[in-house]
């Protein structure tokens, strides 16, 4: 029986010094609803972009309309799709730009997952959660031929359903929420507990409620005000929910994400 290969884990947060400013020449973008200034087509460079594959404009992108780019987040898809899935070959030189662009797509996606079992892990482990976590890693290490070809609809529920099981092992169940809470003052709700995957929460008051155990998977923070919020022991929460927030330094936060500039100190 053959050894298995041992596969150095992704670094699942950006790190844009080891990639070659693949979100902002892959990505199209459209300055339709705010977030961006100009339209991009998949594959044309973003005019900020300077040869050195560094954003021109990357400290002031909310002052200068591009507040998409400071929202986004790959998890780290994109210095892994450069430096391993295409071994250090920029963009400049490769021959299929479309099949790059696909490739960070679902490697963005792989990433997060990653990050999200890695959190059921950390917390509450489980055999299936290891098993779900290897069958990630080895994925992100494939050619691109077979990352293309995974199946992220099966891959994504058998990966949901680790998430839910580690969730409620640990914390018990969630409480039903409603799925749109848009624009809602939720200052005063009991949200410990609280079941908000995949809810609309935009320019939602959230200012010193208690997230505590809430599951945050997918839900859409978009100028939520989260000022003095308790975010820290929140499920599933990631870097590019809270990018997209508007928090300040009474906001807690877990401990492996970041405080987004904006918020200030």
């Amino acid at each position: 029986m053959g050894v298995m290969p041992v596969r150095e884990l992704p670094v699942l947060t950006a790190d844009c010094s080891r990639c070659f400013g693949l979100c902002c020449v892959l990505l199209p973008f459209r300055r339709e609803g705010g977030a961006f200034g100009a339209d991009k087509e998949s594959g044309t460079p973003c005019e900020h972009l300077d040869a050195h594959d560094r954003c021109r404009i990357h400290d002031s992108l909310r002052e200068t309309g591009w507040s998409g780019c400071q929202a986004f987040d790959c998890f780290g898809a994109g210095q892994h799709v450069s430096q391993v899935t295409y071994g250090g070959e920029s963009w400049r030189v490769a021959e299929d730009l479309g099949e790059m662009a696909a490739v960070l797509s679902v490697m963005r996606q792989l990433h997060e997952m990653l990050a999200h079992v890695g959190e059921v892990l950390r917390r509450s482990p489980t055999p299936a959660a290891a098993e779900r976590h290897d069958e990630l890693v080895a994925l992100t290490h494939a050619e691109p031929e077979t990352i293309l070809l995974a199946d992220l609809d099966r891959i994504r529920d058998h990966v949901s359903e680790v998430l839910r099981e580690g969730s409620a092992r640990l914390h018990g169940p969630t409480r039903p929420m409603p799925a749109d809470l848009a624009g809602r003052d939720l200052r005063h709700a009991d949200l410990v507990r609280a079941d908000l995957r995949g809810a609309l929460l935009i320019r939602t008051d959230l200012r010193g409620a208690d997230l505590s155990r809430a599951d945050l998977l997918g839900a859409d923070l978009r100028d939520a005000d989260v000022r003095g919020s308790l975010l820290e022991q929140s499920w599933f929460l990631s870097q590019a929910q809270l990018n997209t927030a508007r928090g300040d330094a009474s906001t807690s936060i877990p401990a492996h994400l970041t405080v987004p500039n904006h918020w200030g100190g």
